[in-house]
């Protein structure tokens, strides 16, 4: 079905600025519902999906049923972080159950253009994912053609790792080369500590799991973030 509230544009946000991204990964999934409202309620800009196929990735979550249940019960902006193999053939799935926003890997394709215009043609926003170890000049032909880049700073395929500093100048080079209109994203690692240094770098998407759902108060924790990554950014 599609989705409830497609009133954003700019991922997410009529305006660039901060904005945090709880992680579904790591919310209590016996209460799923009461996870995404509370989370919702309590300010949330995006809620983040993470697709992971174990095949990529050595790991499994959850695909577009699951999806497709919980979109009728938030109007948050769907951003969907697809850790597959084959993005271009699961894509119209996800946009389907619901998605707003779809992120593929470059590192599964040497056809990036071809993978984000059919996203876009689904309706969807479209972004473009970089490993640690995976250099800026991999995507290359693919940067002007995506509304987003995610820098990921963990090894994809489970959460809680411990953030990796080595990603930074990468953040960096990619703040100074993007456009108004595109967004830069961040996942992995990110916390009350971790998030300074990403917001100095660039970031403004912050893609937080254990940090926010794993708190004895998710809605304290994300207020706490965001506070954090704006006064970083301005300083």
């Amino acid at each position: 079905m599609p989705p409830v509230d497609k009133t954003h544009d700019n991922f997410g946000l009529k305006e660039p600025g901060i904005r945090i991204a709880p992680s579904l990964l790591a919310a209590d999934f016996a209460r799923l519902r009461e996870e995404i409202e509370r989370v919702e309620s309590g300010g949330a800009d995006l809620l983040h999906l993470d697709v992971m196929d174990g095949h990529f990735v050595p790991n499994i979550s959850f695909g577009p049923g699951l999806i497709e249940q919980v979109r009728p019960h938030s109007k948050l902006f769907f951003d969907a972080h697809l850790m597959i193999a084959e993005p271009q053939r699961y894509a119209e799935a996800f946009v389907k159950a619901g998605c707003d926003h779809i992120t593929f890997h470059i590192e599964v394709t040497h056809e990036p253009r071809t993978v984000a215009n059919h996203i876009r043609s689904l309706g969807a926003s479209v972004g473009i994912c970089i490993n640690p170890t995976t250099p800026v000049s991999a995507i290359e032909p693919v940067l002007d053609h995506v509304d987003m880049v995610l820098v990921m700073s963990v090894w994809p395929g489970f959460g809680g790792q411990t953030f990796i500093p080595d990603v930074l100048p990468k953040v960096r080079e990619l703040a100074d080369r993007l456009k108004p209109h595109q967004r830069l994203e961040i996942d992995g690692g990110i916390d009350p500590e971790t998030v300074t240094s990403a917001a100095s770098a660039g970031i403004d998407t912050f893609v937080a799991g254990s940090a926010i759902f794993r708190r004895p108060d998710p809605v304290e924790a994300m207020a706490r973030l965001n506070t954090l990554a704006i006064e970083a950014a301005a300083s």
